[in-house]
């Protein structure tokens, strides 16, 4: 889980932070791994417009808060201003997985659907491994994209009509 700054947000993303916990710690990296990893990208207006939502609901916890608010400039806080912790943001996670009926995965998964979904787009998948902040190209498409082949698709449909006892009488 990157800890996102409101300073670093004007239209364009880039993580400049990690957090995460070690032996009972909650540990903030300033730094990335690569260089690369902070360029800028440009954010997509349902992402702008998500953040402003997010910028509101903060201020209104602010608010609610008081004296016991932490300034922080982070993005993504708890209702008094405090850094999330990373296994209470996956909680959450997996409550919005469900009460949006889609499947439960981790939420490191979701680089994994959305390097899929960039090449069910027909990205070029050096574009996808510029967004997905890969050095190397070989760990985008060999670990992190799944591409249905349309044959697989009708093999995996013809098998499970082969399966599918529930006609028989």
């Amino acid at each position: 889980m990157s800890p996102e700054r409101w300073r670093t947000l004007s239209g364009h993303r880039s993580f400049s932070s990690t957090s995460r916990r070690s032996a009972g710690k909650l540990l903030h990296r300033e730094t990335t791994k690569t260089d690369d990893s902070t360029a800028s990208l440009p954010l997509l207006g349902l992402c702008i417009t998500a953040l402003k939502h997010r910028q509101q609901t903060q201020e209104e916890a602010r608010k609610a808060a008081g004296a016991k608010w932490k300034d922080s400039d982070l993005v993504f806080t708890t209702r008094n201003g405090t850094p999330i912790e990373p296994r209470n943001f996956n909680r959450s996670f997996e409550v919005q997985c469900r009460k949006a009926g889609v499947p439960r995965i981790r939420v490191h998964d979701t680089r994994h659907t959305c390097a899929s979904l960039l090449a069910a787009l027909d990205v070029h998948p050096r574009v996808a491994m510029r967004i997905l902040r890969h050095s190397q190209i070989s760990m985008t498409m060999d670990v992190y994209t799944q591409i249905p082949n349309p044959e697989t698709r009708k093999a995996l449909d013809r098998l499970n009509q082969s399966l599918d006892f529930s006609n028989e009488t």
